[in-house]
């Protein structure tokens, strides 16, 4: 199960940025094509508004993301979960949120089918 944890946990960083554009094959490649999102707003969106976002954000702000924890919920389908927090100018974590992903494992490699941000209350 480690292993599943590692390779999902890289997978989902590959949409936090971390300095560089996904490509577009690359987000295709990760993306089913049933992909749909809500996110943090409550919001619904559809893959193709995912793309056009990652796609056309250069200067996201940094993402860190702590807890993952990976659930099989299936054969060739996996929940992982995680804490994320963006980070202002002065390092500050901002807009935390607990990130659900739902991994499909089809001939392409492992796909995001859904993923889903909550908004996530202050530390006790």
């Amino acid at each position: 199960m480690d292993s599943l944890l590692d390779e999902l946990r890289q997978l989902e960083a590959e949409f936090h940025h971390h300095g560089h554009l996904p490509s577009l094959i690359r987000l295709e490649q990760l993306l089913h094509a049933d992909f749909h999102e809500i996110g943090r707003s409550g919001r619904r969106y559809d893959r193709e508004t995912v793309v056009n976002f990652l796609r056309s954000n250069p200067a996201l702000p940094p993402v860190n993301s702590v807890g993952h924890a990976v659930q099989w919920l299936a054969e060739g389908c996996a929940l992982l979960t995680y804490r994320s927090e963006q980070r202002s100018a002065d390092g500050a974590g901002v807009d935390a949120t607990w990130r659900s992903s739902v991994w499909l494992r089809t001939e392409r490699g492992w796909q995001v089918v859904f993923h889903q941000g909550t908004p996530a209350a202050p530390p006790a």
